[in-house]
């Protein structure tokens, strides 16, 4: 059994009187990449941002390489990074200045032989004296991930990666991950709404709905237990049904 990277343990946030996560427990082994699913409102972003420390659980616990996430908070997020279509860099600045004010931040040693290998690597190296705001959104989602890399984190956090990218880009950007993950061994927690995304690059998946986990295997183990064709169909039903799937579960 590959060592275990995340433990969620009963997770619940609540936001006045709105339940975001009602009671997920998940683990996640080292190297795996993890799919986080589920319809707007299903509570995989909050989940993403109490994992970020962005947010505090109203009650659970979590565990992130073996530590305590509240007694040793920063310890772990130095050993993490993350990288989101929604979140964009300092626009008026270079790539490579953007890229230079967060090797600092994380402390990167040899920053600069740094930036250039992971430049490279995502086949962007002609980016690098461009203004930020100036590029199209297949090079900003792989100018967020070169600054998600800067630090080798061990787990890396993946928020709609592929958003807004056409077929050809957001084909790219997945084998280059799957490249990263193998070479790299990072595990990785993804969250999409691209079911071809998720079907081609997760070992496994966990579907939410209303705070809860309603299901969670392989892209294949959960398509075989909705007795759909494809992930895509699997979505459509939790996100139509999930109030019957839910207390199917119970």
């Amino acid at each position: 059994m590959a060592e275990s990277i995340v433990q969620v343990e009963h997770l619940r946030k609540e936001f006045k009187d709105t339940v975001a996560v009602a009671d997920v427990s998940f683990e996640i082994h080292r190297g795996e990449i993890v799919g986080l699913l589920g319809a707007n409102g299903a509570g995989k972003t909050t989940t993403i941002q109490v994992l970020l420390g962005l947010t505090t659980p109203t009650a659970g616990r979590i565990r992130i390489f073996g530590q305590d996430f509240e007694s040793h908070r920063v310890e772990i997020l130095q050993r993490c990074n993350f990288s989101s279509a929604y979140t964009g860099l300092p626009s008026n600045l270079k790539v490579w200045e953007n890229l230079l004010i967060f090797a600092k931040l994380y402390q990167v040693k040899n920053h600069r032989q740094k930036t250039d290998e992971l430049l490279e690597l995502l086949e962007i190296s002609h980016l690098r004296r461009q203004i930020t705001g100036t590029l199209s959104s297949g090079e900003s989602t792989r100018v967020n991930l070169c600054k998600a890399l800067l630090n080798d984190p061990e787990l890396l956090l993946l928020d709609e990666p592929t958003a807004s990218l056409d077929p050809n880009i957001a084909d790219k950007v997945r084998k280059l991950l799957r490249r990263v993950q193998r070479e790299r061994g990072i595990t990785m927690i993804y969250t999409s709404h691209n079911m071809r995304d998720v079907e081609e690059i997760c070992d496994r998946v966990l579907f939410l709905n209303k705070g809860q986990i309603i299901a969670e295997g392989t892209p294949q183990q959960v398509i075989d237990q909705f007795q759909q064709k494809s992930l895509e169909d699997v979505f459509i039903q939790v996100a139509r049904s999930g109030d019957l799937l839910v207390e199917e579960e119970k």
